[in-house]
């Protein structure tokens, strides 16, 4: 605890004099050093975290979190091993599903797509990510397709348009096999968000996938949405010792284990390396004092002479120090939650000044910005900087508390 006099002498040092505006100007730099950097480590992880979290919720919605994958393409007694799933300890949901790569083609422009035949429990909750028609329309056998956003841009394809679905492993002839082409109404299109899903994915009914592919009552995989993503390897263990080599089970891990890894380790590298500038703003709190102390020296003479202990003259730049710490982190909390606030408008007036798209969709999957604060995270930080910023005052605050009166008073 500081006494009225530390405390008094504290405040005088933060507010320097009007003679003492250099002083002032370092104090003011080290400040802004310090919330600068605060500002930015707050900034970048919550942009880490938002990435990252935001892609795994985009992805997870779409794909689940695990794919039960047959050998060959299809998945003989699906409905006994679907059964089988469901009544698995930690499975919420699991579903039917056909995904096969083939290519779509729209007034002579083609594109290679991803095409997926869902049940109608899937298209109903897909609904939502739809931005214009409706899945309402879908209807088997009425050969009706839901594209993505960017899919529709690419081939020039509205609402209403027919495409045409092309199925290179067609029908055998004796004269090869013959490549199946077919007509779909465009009924809806949605945007998921992730730029490959809207520009690679066209979804259908079910059975009008299993008739596009010509595979009967089977089904290419199953969907599998647990209760606790994190533990999906342990959950599904049991499915994947009962299927032994007729499947293969892949979790949403497995599935984007690159991208992920990537994640992670630019998110540690990015902390790693912006925590040094949080270093480098203790060394101009350090500066700064070394400097007070210097400027004070006549008056810390005086005030040993009258009295003050080494451990008042101590706590007095400790203080002043960790102060200075403490207004900067708190100045750097807030601008990093004002930028991540106005992320948008920012990202989007830097491209205008500059001509150069700061977000492209086409490299970072997702069409918007995200941002995610992990309070633990914005906690280490706020002592990151604290315990800086307090380590810095310590030689400044010994160098005065050891002053010798009589040294420096003697040719006063």
């Amino acid at each position: 605890m500081l006494s009225p006099f530390e405390r008094m002498i504290a405040k005088r040092y933060l507010w320097p004099g009007k003679g003492e505006a250099f002083i002032a100007l370092v104090a003011s730099i080290s400040i802004g050093v310090v919330m600068l950097s605060v500002a930015m480590l707050v900034i970048v992880m919550s942009v880490m975290n938002g990435f990252r979290g935001e892609l795994t919720d985009k992805i997870v919605g779409l794909n689940g979190h695990a794919i039960i994958q047959a050998y060959g393409g299809k998945l003989e007694d699906w409905e006994n091993i679907l059964e089988d799933v469901k009544a698995t300890p930690g499975v919420a949901d699991a579903s039917p599903l056909i995904e096969r790569p083939t290519v779509v083609s729209f007034n002579g422009v083609a594109s290679a797509i991803f095409l997926r035949g869902q049940i109608d429990e899937d298209l109903v909750e897909l609904e939502e990510k739809v931005v214009m028609g409706s899945i309402a329309n879908f209807v088997p056998g009425e050969r009706r397709v839901a594209i993505g956003t960017r899919l529709a841009q690419n081939i020039g394809a509205r609402v209403g348009d027919t495409i045409t679905v092309i199925n290179v492993d067609g029908r055998p002839t004796p004269f090869g096999t013959q490549i199946r082409r077919v007509g779909y109404e465009v009924a809806a299109i949605f945007e998921v968000g992730i730029y490959d899903y809207d520009e690679k994915f066209v979804i259908m009914p079910m059975a009008d996938a299993q008739t596009l592919f010509l595979m009967g009552d089977t089904v290419g995989q199953i969907e599998v949405t647990v209760d606790d993503a994190n533990s999906v390897g342990e959950i599904l263990a049991p499915i994947r010792q009962a299927l032994g080599t007729q499947a293969v089970i892949a979790d949403w891990r497995t599935i984007n284990s690159a991208l992920f890894e990537a994640l992670q380790v630019e998110r540690a590298a990015m902390g790693f390396a912006l925590s040094f500038m949080v270093l480098v703003a203790a060394f101009n709190i350090l500066s700064s004092l070394v400097m007070l102390v210097r400027a004070k020296t006549r008056d810390i003479a005086i005030m040993r002479t009258m009295g003050a202990t080494r451990r008042s003259l101590l706590k007095i730049f400790v203080t002043t120090g960790t102060t200075i710490g403490a207004i900067g982190t708190i100045a750097g909390l807030l601008l990093g939650a004002l930028v991540l606030f106005f992320r948008e408008e920012i990202t989007g007036g830097v491209a205008w000044l500059t001509g150069q798209e700061l977000w492209d969709p086409e490299v970072r999957f997702l069409s918007t910005l995200p941002a995610k604060a992990d309070p633990w995270e914005i906690a280490a930080i706020i002592a990151l900087a604290l315990i800086l910023s307090f380590l810095a005052t310590l030689y400044p605050a010994l160098k005065a508390a050891n002053t010798d009166p009589v040294q420096v008073l003697r040719y006063e």
